[in-house]
């Protein structure tokens, strides 16, 4: 039987407003204003950054160009040994007197800082380091194994943990380059002490393999957080030339454009890409029985593969002798003009059986595919001649230009999720270039919002093999987990900075449940809502924007706020400070229901909660008509508790406040009346 309003208990809908604003509270607490920090205020000053989220007339970024020679040896302790020459462009209006390098595996050096347990392998050797020609001092003070300190003057450098520090001859005036010429070499990690990057045995897979320039930005000068392990990374973008010399039966894939494939493939392997490139169907380049036959012969057992990649802001390597190739292409409009392009899609793996992980690894070029082409007409285009997907030495994913990393057991679904995913930070934070490490959400949780939507698209129960899922369904939205709990933690809070724990038995060493909600879920919930009350169109408009901006460049949270607020029209902080500053939760109910005076259907919304939100009420009739209205949320900022909505007369079954689950409301056993049963 429908539910039926409560009879005889007319009200006038003035009254209520009356008796409501009467009651209001005057204590509740209101969001305070977003202001950004001084550094970012006199970046708005000087005219690199703007109040609109527009990148300054007066906008610099300095630039770096590697020229990378490295060499993989597997006989005894896997290593890597590489020389090369660093090009450092200083575009800002300052003189520098040092620059700065991260050597990040040197997390895995004795007595090193850092935030989660690794193998101690000795980390990474200089062997040799000039500016300019002249070969510069090492200053660095170790009175004892793991001391480290020093303080660098005119042609010397010191390195402190992951950190290293040059102190230059002559100091680098703005448009002047500096010439840096290195050797080093490291252990390779092994997979089970190691995080992104290492060996099995079998994959061996380099990621922060070389020293690189650290960023020196308009905002904060040098970023020299040390890497601790945990917290990514904040680079700039550069140019690569990459030669890898490795053994002859491995094959060798980089971030780049592949510059010798007539020395490394066989007439037959080429042909199969050229296929893949042109058919619609996944080809298989390499197949089990064809691992030892698919590269050009190497009389002196080793290989050398050279790599070209442009505007990216890192480089990686994958290799190994155990792998299966299957490759296709995605057509992506790369120029704009209406032609798309051939993409090419790889996927290297260890065929069933083989590989320490059961998951569908077969579907890895299929979900590659599908991500770049979806990714590509959602957002904007993307502009690299190849996405590969890797399997090994990994359980979960990671993301490197051009690249993906993943590894684990895995159903086709999560195999899917994983993919889109870190094929998705190709657009944040590979091409708008944040800093992960201080605001780790600004790619986790931008990216996880496009995962959602991938699922959704993919997963759309066109066939057996793509049932439908809801992607954005509460029990899939990990926000909810910790919301109005007390662990929770806001997302505008460093990466290495989290809370052990998170307040669940399910830990982690660094963050626990906390630092994976707060920079993955809580932004994806909330790009979510800010659709859900402005619309497709509008929000897309404002997101594409912020993209469009910021591409190649280094935004900070503030200007993806202006940036919103100037594409919507709106002042939002409301909706900011709550969310990204504290972890303040929203919670409307249905309070009340009955009829005005003259017949009208009258609800009453109260807001139980902190964070002040539109209320999208739907009201639904007998004969399945509905009608929608909205609490805008000036209602709960000018300090009322409750407010009555209107309604036209008719018999109602059913009343919902955000009935297409946009809003992130902690509590939703109040959101519906009647009551639904438990």
């Amino acid at each position: 039987m429908p539910a039926r309003l409560m009879p005889a208990r007319p009200f006038a809908l003035a009254a209520l407003t009356l008796a409501l604003a009467a009651g209001a509270s005057a204590q509740r607490v209101q969001p305070t204003p977003v202001t950004p920090p001084p550094s970012f205020e006199r970046a708005v000053a000087e005219g690199t950054r703007s109040e609109t989220g527009t990148p300054g007339a007066a906008y610099w970024q300095n630039r770096a160009d590697y020229d990378l020679d490295a060499r993989i040896d597997l006989a005894g302790t896997p290593t890597l040994s590489a020389s090369g020459t660093i090009t450092y462009t200083n575009n800002s209006p300052d003189t520098l007197a040092f620059l700065v390098l991260k050597l990040r595996q040197n997390v895995h050096a004795p007595g090193v800082p850092r935030n989660r347990p690794v193998a101690v392998t000795g980390g990474l050797t200089l062997e040799r380091f000039a500016v300019g020609g002249t070969a510069y001092r090492d200053v660095t003070v170790q009175e004892t194994p793991g001391s480290y300190g020093g303080t660098v003057g005119p042609g010397t450098y010191s390195i402190l943990g992951t950190v290293m520090t040059v102190g230059l001859e002559a100091p680098l005036a703005p448009g002047a380059t500096a010439a840096l010429d290195l050797a080093w070499s490291y252990p390779i990690p092994p997979d089970t002490g190691t995080y992104r990057q290492g060996t099995d045995g079998e994959v061996v897979y380099a990621g922060y393999w070389y020293p690189q320039m650290a960023v020196y930005d308009d905002v904060e000068g040098w970023h020299v957080d040390p890497y601790l392990g945990m917290g990514e990374h904040y680079m700039d973008m550069a140019t690569y030339r990459l030669s890898i010399d490795a053994p002859a039966d491995m094959l060798v894939y980089a971030t780049g454009a592949l510059q010798n494939p007539d020395a490394v493939y066989t007439d037959r392997t080429r042909a199969r890409l050229a296929e893949a490139m042109s058919s619609d169907e996944i080809v298989q380049v390499v197949t089990a029985d064809e691992r030892g036959t698919a590269l050009a012969p190497a009389a002196s057992g080793r290989r050398v593969w050279e790599f070209l990649a442009e505007d990216v802001r890192d480089v990686a390597v994958s290799g190994s002798a155990a792998y299966v190739w299957d490759a296709t292409h995605a057509n992506v409009d790369q120029d704009g003009d209406g032609s798309p392009e051939a993409v090419q899609i790889n996927a290297f793996y260890r065929p069933a059986g083989e590989a320490p992980y059961d998951a569908p690894w077969e579907r890895s070029a299929e979900f590659s595919k599908f991500s770049i082409e979806h990714l590509s007409g959602m957002l904007w285009p993307y502009p690299w001649p190849h996405m590969t997907a890797v399997e090994g030495v990994i359980t979960g994913g990671m993301e490197y230009p051009m690249m993906t990393l993943i590894g684990g057991d895995r159903t086709d679904a999560r195999l899917f999720s994983v993919t889109h995913h870190e094929i998705g930070h190709m657009w944040f934070p590979m091409m708008v270039g944040s800093n992960e490490k201080a605001f780790t959400w600004m790619d986790e949780g931008l990216t996880s919002f496009n995962t959602n939507e991938g699922i959704a698209a993919f997963f759309d129960g066109s066939s057996e093999s793509r049932p439908a899922i809801d992607a954005w369904d509460r029990q899939r939205q990990s926000h909810y987990l910790l919301a109005g709990t007390g662990y929770a933690v806001p997302p505008m809070r460093h990466n290495d900075r989290y809370p052990i724990g998170g307040g669940t038995s399910d830990v982690d060493p660094v963050g626990g449940r906390a630092r994976g909600l707060a920079s993955y879920s809580t932004p994806a919930v909330a790009l979510h809502a800010l659709r859900g009350i402005y619309g497709e169109d509008a929000f897309f408009d404002a997101y594409r924007e912020y993209g469009r901006r910021w591409r190649g460049a280094h935004p900070y949270p503030y200007d993806l706020f202006n940036t919103f607020e100037s594409r919507l029209g709106q002042d939002l902080d409301w909706f900011w400070t709550p969310t990204f500053f504290e972890t303040w939760t929203v919670d409307h109910a249905v309070a009340d229901v009955g009829r005005t005076e003259d017949g009208a259907v009258a609800v009453v919304v109260e807001d139980r909660g902190q964070a002040p939100m539109p209320a999208l009420v739907r009201v639904t009739y007998a004969d399945g008509r509905t009608e929608d209205r909205r609490v805008e949320v000036s209602t709960w900022l000018g300090g009322a508790a409750s407010a009555p909505l209107a309604f036209p007369a008719g018999e109602v079954v059913r009343v919902e406040i955000d009935p297409d689950g946009y809003i992130f409301d902690a509590d939703r056993s109040d959101n519906v009346w009647p009551a639904e049963p438990e």
